[in-house]
C-alpha cells in the first residue's frame, strides 16, 4: 500500500488502484485514523456508521442528522424535525406505539351519517369482544311506528323507543327479550273435540300479566289465541270454549303454546283432541252434559273413571179393567246415584216400557174382567229399577213392583212397593159413601197409596227443568170415571202408572226413560 501524507490534494481528477493491490482506498486523518473507505464494491464507508453503496442505498448507524429536507423519490418528504409526509400508497405491515400523538384522522364514526365500511362486517368466526369498553355497545333503535317487518329481520334485535325494551325477530314476530324464557311443562285436563273444557297449565315464566295461550292443529285448520290471567309464574287455568273444537278431529293431536307478556313463547305440548261420550239425547244445563234416553240403546263412553250420575225409571204398571172394578197401576220404581268411577266402554241402556192395561172381559151377569201387566225394569251399570206392579181386577189383589198396584174390587189388597225404590199400593174397599166401588190406587215413587188416591211422585230437575216421575194409577171410580182431581196421565217416559179403567188404553201405564249426566273437566 502506497501512502500519502499531504496536508491537501488539489487538482486531481481520478485515483486508480495499482494491480495487485488491496482494491481499498482509504482516507485517514492524523496519520492513523481511518475517514473514508472505497472498497472494490465501490460502496463509500464514512466512519463506522454510513454506508453509500452505487445503486443509491443509504445504510446510517447510529444518529442521523438532517438540515433540511430529504426526499426520497417524487412520493417521500423527511423535514429535519421529524415529520414524514407521503404522497400515494402508504403499505406498512407493522405499527409500533399507541398512537397518541396521530392528528388529523377522523375516528368519530357516531356523527358520520353514513360511514362507508364497503359492506357487512365479517365476524371471521370470531366473538366480538367489547369488554374493555365501560360504556356500551348501541343498538339499532325507533319506535313501533318505525319497526321494519319481522319477516325480513329473522335474528336481528333493535331497542324500541315506546316501551323501552329490547326486541328480538324470530321471522313472525317482534318479541320481547326477557329475562326469563318462558316454559310450558305440561297440561292437565281433558281436551274434547266439540265441547268446552278446561285446561290447567303449568311452567315457569308465565309472569304476573295476561298470558297468550295458542292452540293449532294444521290438519282441522285450528289457530286460535286465548288470553287469560296467570295465576301465579308457574300456573293457569284455561278455558276452551266449545266453538274452538267444533270441528276438530277427536285423535288429531293440538299444539298449545304460551307467550308471557315479555312477548316470550314455550315450546309446544301436543295434547290429543277425546271424542265425547254419546248416546241417547244429549243436552247441557247447569253445567252437565246430559244423555236421555226414552228408549233402550247404548251410552258409550269415552273417558275413563268418568263420574256419572244417573236417574234410572222404569215402566209404570198397567190399571186393572173391567166395568168398574179396576185398580190403579203402580208407578215404576226409580234410583238415582254415581258411578263415580265409569269405565271407557259401551254401556247398555234398558228403558222399560209401560205395563198394558187388563183386557176387559167383562160379560153382563158374570162379573168377570182383567189384571193388568207389570211394568217393565229399567237399567244401566248394573242398577235396575223395578217395572210398576199390575192393578187388580175383581176380587184380585194388585200386583208388586217398584210400587205396588191398587187393589182390585171386592176387597183387593194392594201389592207392595220395592225398598228404595218405591211405595205400597193402596186396598180396595167393599163400598164408598155413594154406594159405589172404590178401586185401590197405585203406589208411587214418592209416597203409599190410599183407598183410590194414588201415591206421589218425585219431582225432579235432573235435565234442568221440574219434572214430576212415577206418580200411581188412580183407582177407578163410577161415580168419578175421570179419576177428577187424582187423575194423573200415564203419558210416556214418565213411569206413572195405568189408571184402573174400563177400557185397556186408558188402563196402560207410562214408559220408563234413563238420565245420564256428568261434568266434563
Amino acid at each position: 500500500m502506497t501512502v500519502v501524507n499531504p496536508k491537501s490534494i488539489s487538482g486531481i481528477n481520478s485515483i486508480t488502484m495499482a494491480s495487485g493491490s488491496d482494491d481499498l482506498l482509504t482516507i485517514h486523518s492524523n496519520n492513523t485514523t481511518e475517514r473514508v473507505r472505497v472498497n472494490n464494491s465501490g460502496d463509500v464507508i464514512i466512519g463506522s456508521g454510513v454506508t453509500l453503496s452505487p445503486d443509491g442505498d443509504i445504510f446510517a448507524t447510529g444518529i442521523t442528522t438532517i438540515s433540511e429536507n430529504l426526499k426520497v423519490g417524487t412520493g417521500v418528504t423527511i423535514s429535519p424535525d421529524g415529520d414524514a409526509f407521503f404522497t400515494g400508497v402508504c403499505t406498512a405491515t407493522t405499527f409500533k406505539g399507541d398512537g397518541s400523538n396521530l392528528t388529523g384522522i377522523d375516528t368519530d364514526l357516531v356523527s358520520d351519517t353514513s360511514p362507508q365500511l364497503g359492506g357487512l362486517l365479517d365476524g371471521n368466526g370470531q366473538t366480538a369482544n367489547f369488554t374493555a369498553n365501560n360504556t356500551g355497545l348501541g343498538l339499532p333503535r325507533g319506535t313501533t311506528a318505525q319497526e321494519p317487518s319481522a319477516g325480513s329481520y329473522e335474528g336481528y334485535i333493535r331497542y324500541n323507543n315506546d316501551d323501552n325494551v329490547v326486541y328480538y325477530s324470530n321471522g313472525t314476530d317482534w318479541l320481547k327479550i326477557a329475562t326469563t324464557p318462558v316454559v310450558l311443562s305440561s297440561v292437565s285436563g281433558t281436551l274434547y273435540a266439540g265441547a268446552a273444557s278446561t285446561l290447567t297449565l303449568a311452567g315457569t315464566g308465565f309472569l304476573s300479566g295476561n298470558l297468550v295461550v295458542n292452540f293449532a292443529q294444521s290438519s282441522d285448520s285450528i289457530d286460535t289465541n286465548i288470553t287469560v290471567t296467570p295465576s301465579s309464574d308457574t300456573a293457569a287455568t284455561v278455558t276452551v270454549t266449545s266453538a274452538i273444537y267444533d270441528n276438530v278431529t277427536a285423535g288429531n293431536a293440538v299444539t298449545i303454546k304460551v307467550t308471557n307478556s315479555d312477548g316470550r313463547q314455550s315450546d309446544g305440548q301436543n295434547v290429543t283432541a277425546t271424542a265425547l261420550p254419546s248416546g241417547g239425547t244429549i243436552t247441557n244445563a247447569g253445567g252437565f252434559r246430559i244423555h236421555s234416553f226414552t228408549s233402550s240403546g247404548n251410552f258409550v263412553n269415552t273417558i275413563a273413571g268418568l263420574a256419572v250420575e244417573y236417574l234410572i225409571v222404569a215402566g209404570g204398571g198397567g190399571g186393572g179393567t173391567d166395568r168398574d172394578v179396576g185398580g190403579g197401576g203402580g208407578a215404576g220404581g226409580v234410583l238415582s246415584g254415581t258411578s263415580s268411577s265409569t269405565n271407557a266402554a259401551t254401556h247398555s241402556v234398558t228403558v222399560g216400557a209401560g205395563g198394558a192395561g187388563g183386557t176387559n172381559s167383562y160379560t153382563p151377569g158374570t162379573g168377570d174382567g182383567g189384571n193388568g201387566s207389570q211394568g217393565g225394569s229399567s237399567s244401566v251399570f248394573s242398577q235396575t229399577a223395578i217395572g210398576g206392579g199390575y192393578g187388580g181386577s175383581r176380587n184380585d189383589n194388585g200386583g208388586n213392583g217398584g210400587s205396588g198396584g191398587g187393589g182390585g174390587d171386592g176387597n183387593g189388597f194392594g201389592g207392595s212397593g220395592t225398598s228404595g225404590q218405591g211405595h205400597d199400593g193402596g186396598d180396595s174397599p167393599s163400598m164408598n159413601a155413594n154406594g159405589g166401588h172404590d178401586q185401590g190406587a197405585g203406589g208411587g215413587a214418592g209416597g203409599a197409596a190410599s183407598g183410590i188416591t194414588p201415591g206421589v211422585g218425585i219431582t225432579s230437575s235432573f235435565t234442568g227443568s221440574s219434572v214430576t216421575y212415577a206418580t200411581g194409577g188412580v183407582g177407578y171410580n163410577p161415580q168419578h170415571p175421570s179419576g177428577g182431581a187424582n187423575w194423573t196421565t200415564a203419558s210416556p217416559n214418565t213411569g206413572n202408572g195405568g189408571r184402573g179403567a174400563n177400557t185397556t188404553a186408558d188402563a196402560t201405564g207410562g214408559s220408563g226413560i234413563v238420565i245420564l249426566r256428568y261434568v266434563l273437566s
